[in-house]
């Protein structure tokens, strides 16, 4: 499959987002590679999903350029996997991509995606997500190797089209023969709108996958990218530590349901290399005097140590059987796998 038809599945919960929504649906028409349809998906909000349904449905809003709109309603429990799950059950598309819906995606986007489904052993490519600041830069206390409190990629990932043990969800896409093979996203792990600012269930779903087919090849190719909004609110130290946080609990998640050796493989090197040289950075230009070096460090000594106890919470909840996830089967309508 050279060229396959690529469904794309945004999910959405808030009408504060309307513009952000508004403008990924923009991004996917125009792209170089035209999208089968996209699908947005309305977490458990009424209003949006009637606003949304007369924007690009009643209108008869049906471009040729990057195929029909559709606006369907979460079929799940609250939050991302089940938006996620009910948008791959909706679509058509032999892929499956998803674009946050605070996002815009460059114009070669799914072209990029395509080209990496030339080899059949591929089950996932994923790209390069590039943050666009509310107050128009980067605090100068935030360091790159913890971009993904944000949603987006970090100093660490490896440059150009690489081989990874898991694609990072807001800015990605499968086979649909993945969902076949290893179920949907698991409910419970990852976000339900801004309440919990959890993560990791596309990771969960990564090493699912290669467990179930020992063969699959998934990628990241850091042309296919996209430009993810962060809120002011996200550019503060009390943000960044709160989703480190969450980040530790989700990670203990992940481990219990895959086991730590596969769930913190690349966190291991990512603790013992990336962030050592990013404090190493940060020292110098302290001693240089360069703006925000030692404010960097101290970030990731904090996020580090957060994360940390983050994970140990998580470990003693879920070894007391206080946290539980679900793993649906895409199409069939069951859950299973209750961990």
């Amino acid at each position: 499959m050279s060229d396959p038809g690529i469904s794309v599945v945004i999910c959405v919960y808030t009408e504060d987002r309307w513009e952000d929504i508004l403008a990924a649906v923009s991004s996917v028409r125009a792209q170089s590679r035209p999208a089968l349809e996209t699908l947005l998906v309305v977490d458990h909000n009424q209003a949006l999903l009637e606003r949304l349904t007369k924007e690009y449905e009643e209108s008869g809003d049906h471009p040729r350029a990057g195929g029909p709109v559709r606006v369907v309603a979460n079929a799940g429990p609250r939050g991302l996997s089940a938006g996620r799950n009910t948008g791959i059950a909706a679509s058509r598309g032999e892929v499956v991509a998803f674009l946050d819906d605070d996002a815009v995606a460059e114009r070669d986007w799914l072209r990029r995606f395509a080209e990496g489904y030339a080899d059949p052993r591929v089950m996932a490519v994923g790209g390069r997500t590039e943050p666009v600041w509310a107050s128009g830069r980067r605090p100068a206390w935030f360091p790159e190797e913890f971009d993904w409190v944000v949603g987006c990629s970090y100093r660490g990932l490896p440059p150009g089209r690489v081989r990874v043990r898991n694609v990072l969800g807001g800015n990605a896409s499968f086979r649909r023969t993945a969902f076949d093979a290893a179920g949907g996203f698991a409910t419970g792990i990852g976000r339900d709108g801004d309440k919990r600012p959890l993560g990791c269930e596309e990771t969960e779903l990564c090493i699912r996958l290669t467990r179930a087919r020992p063969d699959a090849v998934l990628l990241i190719d850091d042309r296919a990218v996209i430009h993810h909004r962060v809120p002011g609110a996200r550019e503060h130290f009390r943000y960044f530590r709160t989703r480190t946080w969450a980040e530790g609990l989700s990670k203990a998640l992940v481990a219990r349901s895959v086991g730590a050796d596969k769930g913190l493989e690349s966190e291991r090197r990512y603790t013992t290399r990336v962030l050592p040289a990013g404090v190493a950075r940060g020292l110098r230009d302290a001693l240089l005097a360069r703006p925000g070096g030692a404010g960097r460090a101290g970030a990731i000594v904090a996020g580090v140590l957060t994360a940390a106890g983050g994970y140990a919470v998580g470990t003693v909840r879920a070894r007391r059987g206080r946290t539980a996830f679900q793993i649906v089967e895409i199409g069939y309508g069951k859950a299973g796998g209750a961990v």
